[in-house]
This record gives structure tokens, C-alpha cells and sequence, in this order.
């Protein structure tokens, strides 16, 4: 079998289950409260070469997720909740590589029913194409690794200088205005502007 499957089946995670996410799709939701520092949740599936998975995630697989410079794993069986696990500004887990397998770490206490998370950690290229909608109260609205927040706040911000700019650029000027609409009070020749009393 591929890797990581057969410990997938026998792993019946304890701490979890999955169900409608008001992030997006499916979420993975704490059956009980996790103690900060617990290995949650493993994240399994075939492992691939980077090639073939460019293959995959260029058909469409979103659960392709990165393991090394060589490889990276295909989440995209059955048996694998931690697909299933949405990103977060603010996450509750990290996805951390213990001697080659991929486990979902609690980041701090989770309390029973709350959604688990973690950063999906795209990078300045992937970012714009990938919204985010977590509604974390400091949510960046792009999914983007923790480091590089700064580095997209700054961008946003002179994006929006930019636009500020092109419109004001845009805009017509009061003296524009100005003109057009006493045009159009403006009473026929011969006639005055101010009716019979």
C-alpha cells in the first residue's frame, strides 16, 4: 500500500470529526476540549514527487499539501479528516513535519466544538489568487504564511493609495461641475431663469 494509508485506517482520531465549516466546505471540529501541544490529527496520504504533483493540483486537487523539496503528500483519501482542516489568520493548530510524517499540533487549548485551523502558509506568488474568509477579527483576506503578513499589508496598502490616487486623477473637478449644471438651469435666450409670481 502507499505510503501513510495503512496508518490512516488504524488511526480512528479521538478528537474530531468532520462537518459543514462556516469558513468554507467541510471543517474539522474538536468532539472535546484539546490541551494545547496535542498531537491532533496526522495528515496522510500518498506521497508524490513534485512533478506529479503539479499534475494534481493543475486538475484540481486542493488537498495536495507540501513535504519537502522533493516531495509532497496527497491528502486526497478517505481516510485522511485532516483534509478537511480550514485556514485561518488566526489558527488554533500548525502543521508540523515529527521525523517525516505531517502531524496537526494544538497551537493552545481548543474548546469542544470549536473548528480547527491552521496557516496554510502560501507564499507572496500563490497568495493573491487564494481570498481568505475566516473571519478572524485581523483576517489579512488572503491565505499567506504568518511571516510574510507584513510583507502583504504594505502591498494592500499602496494598492489602495494607488486606486485613492486614480480616482481622485478620474474625478472631474468642481469647476467641471460647476459649469454643467448652470447649463442646465440656465433659462432659454430672451426668457428669464425666474417664473411669473
Amino acid at each position: 500500500m502507499q505510503d501513510g494509508i495503512d496508518e490512516a485506517e488504524r488511526n480512528s482520531p479521538p478528537w474530531v470529526e468532520a462537518r459543514p465549516s462556516g469558513i468554507h466546505g467541510m471543517g474539522l471540529y474538536a468532539l472535546r476540549p484539546i490541551p494545547a501541544d496535542t498531537k491532533v490529527i496526522e495528515y496522510v496520504g500518498e506521497r508524490i514527487s513534485k512533478s506529479e504533483s503539479l499534475l494534481r493540483c493543475e486538475a484540481g486537487n486542493p488537498f495536495i499539501f507540501s513535504i519537502d523539496e522533493e516531495h509532497d503528500l496527497d491528502g486526497s483519501i478517505e481516510a485522511n479528516l485532516a483534509r478537511f482542516i480550514n485556514h485561518s489568520c488566526a489558527p488554533n493548530c500548525d502543521a508540523e513535519d515529527h521525523e517525516g510524517r505531517i502531524w496537526v499540533v494544538a497551537r493552545r487549548d481548543i474548546a469542544e466544538g470549536e473548528e480547527l485551523t491552521y496557516n496554510y502558509n502560501f507564499d507572496l506568488e500563490d497568495y493573491p489568487d487564494n481570498p481568505c474568509h475566516c473571519g478572524a477579527p485581523a483576517c489579512l483576506g488572503y491565505m499567506v504564511a504568518e511571516e510574510l503578513f507584513g510583507v502583504v499589508r504594505e502591498r494592500l496598502r499602496v494598492a489602495a493609495m494607488a486606486k485613492a490616487m486614480v480616482r481622485e486623477t478620474d474625478a472631474p473637478s468642481a469647476g467641471e461641475i460647476i459649469p454643467s449644471l448652470s447649463a442646465s438651469n440656465a433659462a432659454p435666450r430672451g426668457e428669464s431663469a425666474v417664473s411669473p409670481g
